[in-house]
């Protein structure tokens, strides 16, 4: 790969990052311009998608990890949370194709990082071992459904509407 083609990539992937998250709707979006220019498939497409994840995953895990050194499982939660936040329509696109695989091929490459990246969460969190991923990828699928929850809840509070100060003086006076 020349520098010039290296950088056209990259620009492509921010551009399909940033098409995956303003649309959120778990579709590859192989129509920005320069994909099929830049990318040998969608398999190929997908995987740099799922490498953005887990490199913006890893750099949260990190940080929550110096800041949370007493409860691992906690900042291993918060981490997911913050990587999600930051790339929310990555990771609906890595969801759906790990849910609803196009091919073989598609199906056994999500599932192994699905299987790794669980396991990262488990031995980030102290409750696995390294060396085991099949023990530890469990663990990490709990931590992330822990995680989910707590992103769920989260966007539920954003999607109820503020009252306004009067709407609340006049529910005190109602009640």
């Amino acid at each position: 790969m020349t520098w010039t083609s290296f950088h056209r990539r990259a620009e492509t992937l921010r551009r399909v990052v940033a098409t995956a998250n303003s649309r959120r709707d778990g579709v590859l979006p192989t129509d920005v311009d320069g994909v099929a220019e830049t990318f040998a498939d969608d398999l190929d497409l997908l995987g740099a998608l799922q490498l953005a994840w887990h490199t913006r995953l890893g750099g949260h895990l990190d940080r929550r990890l110096a800041e949370e050194p007493l409860d691992l499982p906690a900042a291993v939660v918060a981490a997911w949370g913050a990587a999600y936040r930051d790339l929310p329509g990555v990771r609906a696109v890595l969801d759906a194709g790990r849910e609803r695989p196009a091919d073989d091929a598609t199906a056994l490459a999500t599932a192994r990082a699905a299987v790794k990246e669980h396991a990262l969460l488990a031995v980030t969190s102290g409750l696995a071992g390294l060396g085991d991923d099949a023990a530890a990828a469990p663990i990490g699928a709990a931590l992330e459904e822990r995680a989910r929850a707590a992103v769920a809840a989260v966007e539920e509070r954003r999607d109820v509407p503020a009252r306004s100060l009067l709407g609340r003086i006049r529910a005190a006076l109602a009640a």
